[in-house]
């Protein structure tokens, strides 16, 4: 189990007087990785992978050690693997703009994605005349998996799911849909912003052959974030940028590439925060993201079951707390959610995220709410008391 409070000593930030519930937006950042980006300003400032100086050596040693703990965090094959980009919307944009795509092709999506895992593949069938199906889901954010069976032929290209919802907690089965996915030879991407931070992530056994994830939703900095691309794709995917750093060989009329993953990292990389990454993936190893789950899902238990015995109160996404993270979105009667938010903020120093969270075709086909709702999320750093006290706070409101 978590040690919360010695967790806790990490994050000053906790000190600042404010109960932090946002962490699907982005997550706090322990002093282990603010120390470990201050080490390169401090120590060892230059540029990677083309200088011979000490200063350039080192930058390099420990940018290409960070791609080798994020690729063990995923248990990716190696380091070759995870290109390190901006962040999840980068990553999903590479994959849809380097498949060679034609007419006859067909796009499987759900309804329940954020927009950058919905609207990047609207964006494919309108240029290219792809069809998109979407498969919807139930109320609880639960898929029927005859449901991708009906949708998924032979010829869908690729299948673009979501391993956690954003909105509603609940957890994808992405191997399954994977496994249908690849009898019918299409590829399958996965959307692992709020799923990496929270759950064990293995990309070989759930037969992933693109994922890609954030940086700042599991502790890391901004700016960085990774794309895992499977060992069958890694010569045949084009890079989203080309230019300095990706390049083997250049002639006047031709260039060739130069080997993965630096073949996808154009220019000078957010090197720090790669760098920072990497110990955010070591931070979390050394907690067990088994105890990060298991965390999870006390803390959503205790949510669910508060929120709902308040009068008024309507909760979204699965009641059993282990079909979902540490994530929880709710209602107050008629209330707005923005009003919400902000009283929580005024009244009660309680940080938590209102509106649509990118996800307008979920709110619309599920559930019809226009102004969206709140959303609560928590994280390793989170206690039940600060569940607690979210609880009165909502119950207070709900009261007025």
């Amino acid at each position: 189990m978590l040690n919360v409070d010695a967790i806790r000593r990490d994050f000053p930030i906790l000190n600042k007087g404010l109960t932090y519930f946002d962490s699907a937006a982005s997550s706090l950042t322990p002093e282990q990785v603010v120390l470990k980006e201050m080490e390169f300003y401090h120590d060892y400032r230059a540029n990677v992978e083309r200088g011979v100086h000490r200063w350039s050596q080192r930058a390099s040693a420990e940018f290409e050690k960070a791609h080798e703990e994020v690729a063990r965090f995923i248990n990716a094959p190696g380091p070759e693997n995870v290109a390190m980009l901006r962040n999840t919307t980068e990553g999903i944009n590479l994959v849809a703009n380097s498949l060679d795509w034609k007419k006859e092709d067909k796009i499987v999506t759900t309804v329940i994605e954020h927009h950058s895992n919905f609207i990047t593949w609207l964006r494919v069938g309108n240029r290219h005349g792809c069809k998109v199906d979407v498969v919807r889901a139930t109320s609880e954010g639960a898929f029927d998996l005859g449901d991708f069976e009906k949708k998924i032929d032979d010829k869908t290209k690729i299948v673009a799911v979501t391993g956690v919802s954003n909105v509603l907690g609940v957890i994808v089965p992405v191997k399954e849909i994977a496994e249908i996915a690849h009898e019918h030879g299409a590829k399958m991407l996965v959307d692992g912003a709020q799923s990496v931070p929270h759950m064990k992530t293995d990309v070989r056994g759930d037969k992933i052959d693109f994922l890609a994830f954030s940086g700042h939703k599991m502790l890391g900095p901004t700016g960085v974030g990774g794309l895992y691309i499977a060992e069958e794709e890694l010569y045949t995917t084009e890079p989203l940028c080309i230019g300095g750093g990706t390049i083997a060989d250049v002639t006047i009329d031709s260039y060739t590439l130069t080997e993965p993953p630096l073949r996808f990292e154009a220019g000078t990389p957010a090197i720090a925060q790669v760098i920072g990454l990497g110990e955010a993936c070591r931070y979390l190893n050394r907690e067990g993201m088994e105890n990060v789950t298991r965390w999870d899902h006390i803390l959503a238990e205790k949510m669910v079951d508060g929120l709902s015995d308040i009068d008024g109160v309507t909760i979204y996404g699965p009641k059993d707390p282990k079909k979902r993270v540490g994530l929880v979105t709710f209602n107050i009667r008629d209330l707005n959610p923005v009003d919400v938010a902000l009283t929580l903020d005024n009244d009660y120093a309680i940080a938590v995220r209102s509106g649509h969270h990118c996800a307008l075709p979920l709110m619309k086909e599920l559930f019809n709410l226009n102004e969206g709702n709140v959303r609560a999320s928590s994280y390793l750093y989170n206690t039940k008391e600060e569940v607690e006290a979210l609880i009165f706070a909502v119950t207070e409101i709900a009261k007025q």
